[in-house]
């Protein structure tokens, strides 16, 4: 179905709104930084082109399911998931108030954060960067990952059990 001109100022600020949560979870997904641009430039324009169906429920939810879909899509197609880039140093924030011990800190914890959220298996990750990183309700991972309340609910608690024990064995080291 043709796109409706009238409708793409509309699309625009909403994907807008919603572009660098979009980023955030397809670079979770596929764990690369050039392949998640791809993917989130993918997933716009399956969303333009499927943007007369949207009713107007939770776009945020809507889109991020498309970001999902279509980075699952690209991890079956073969390349499976590429590895992790841990050097998060230019994703850190520095603070004009720190001085270089703590901003040093700030990005080795970064950095130790980044390594372990990697080592999660996939769909307790996206749960996880869905709820802490994104700030989605349980309702709304649940509508993004196709899967019932109860098991986004399990995922989290498996998936925060999992950093924490990944954190001890790290400190122990």
């Amino acid at each position: 179905m043709p796109m409706d001109s009238s409708l793409m100022p509309e699309f625009r600020e909403l994907a807008a709104t919603h572009l660098e949560s979009a980023y955030n979870l397809a670079r979770w997904l596929v764990r690369d930084p050039a392949l998640a641009d791809d993917v989130v430039q993918d997933a716009m324009l399956r969303a333009l082109r499927y943007y007369h169906g949207f009713r107007g429920e939770n776009a945020r939810a809507w889109l991020l399911q498309i970001v999902r879909n279509v980075a699952l899509t690209r991890l079956e197609r073969g390349r499976g998931e590429t590895a992790t880039n841990v050097d998060a140093a230019a994703d850190i924030p520095e603070l004009a108030h720190d001085g270089p011990e703590t901003a040093l800190m700030r990005q080795d914890e970064q950095r130790l954060l980044h390594a372990l959220l990697a080592g999660l298996p996939m769909e307790l990750r996206e749960c996880l960067i869905l709820r802490e990183i994104e700030e989605l309700s349980y309702k709304e991972i649940a509508r993004v990952v196709g899967a019932p309340i109860g098991t986004v609910m399990s995922r989290l608690w498996r998936a925060r059990k999992l950093l924490v024990q990944a954190a001890r064995t790290t400190e122990s080291v």
